[in-house]
């Protein structure tokens, strides 16, 4: 298990158990910024790294799991990733001329692989192959998942009566700080591939144009209501007198 699904997992027990950091730090007899730490991805400290490159000198592997109530965790795990696959598939259902499709699983020559979410604009053929992601894993990995699946759209698309002429790729990642300081980790190598922003897509659904490779966080594409006031809440503190007033009543 890398550190990111680790502290992901550590941070959904700790919400679905109602606690805060600073409960656990002290449950664990360590600092909440131990807790925050390791929620943040960042378990791969001294110890732990030392461990492995011990492992790793004697061709050993060190995995580090964390379980807790069965399959629970996996739920909850997935929850985050269902919750993105909602509102992406209601933001994609705002948008004229865009039909989609959820959870397209394909087998091509022995390639098998599910698609997250596979988008297609009729009017000009656009094929979109959509990846969403709570949490960075290993980001050649997900270069190298992109490719293929580039590689085989056409196929994919023809099974569904799609004859796209250009086929474009959108990860999107759950907004969080720690999603962005991973990703910022790895700006060379995924702003290579993926290098439009939520701004560029956005403007690219509402009316296709060649094709986008694009990397954005949910709150780059998230649609906003201009049109409403905002409203600030003040909170109002009576004096003693008036709360005295409040409880006896007029005189």
């Amino acid at each position: 298990m890398d550190e990111q699904r680790i502290g992901a997992s550590l941070r959904a027990i700790r919400i679905r158990k109602r606690l805060r950091q600073s409960d656990v730090a002290r449950l664990a007899g360590v600092s909440r910024r131990s807790v925050g730490d390791l929620e943040r991805g960042l378990a791969g400290g001294a110890a732990v790294m030392v461990l492995r490159s011990v492992a790793a000198a004697l061709e050993a592997r060190v995995d580090i799991e964390v379980r807790w109530g069965g399959a629970d965790l996996d739920r909850l795990l997935a929850a985050g990733h269902a919750a993105l696959h909602e509102l992406i598939g209601g933001y994609l259902r705002t948008l004229p001329g865009w039909a989609s499709q959820a959870e397209v699983t394909f087998a091509i020559y022995g390639e098998r692989g599910v698609i997250d979410i596979l988008a297609w604009h009729a009017e000009t053929r656009s094929l979109l192959i959509i990846e969403l992601k709570t949490a960075l894993g290993d980001p050649q990995q997900l270069v190298a998942v992109m490719d293929r699946r580039v590689r085989l759209a056409r196929r994919i698309a023809a099974e569904r009566g799609w004859e796209p002429r250009i086929v474009s790729t959108w990860v999107v990642f759950a907004e969080s700080p720690t999603n962005r300081r991973h990703v910022a980790a790895h700006t060379v190598l995924l702003r290579g591939r993926f290098p439009a922003d939520g701004r560029t897509m956005r403007a690219w659904l509402s009316r296709p144009d060649g094709t986008i490779h694009a990397l954005s966080f949910f709150s780059d594409v998230r649609q906003r209501d201009r049109t409403r006031p905002t409203v600030t809440t003040r909170r109002v503190r009576r004096t003693r007198a008036e709360r005295d007033l409040a409880a006896t009543g007029p005189a």
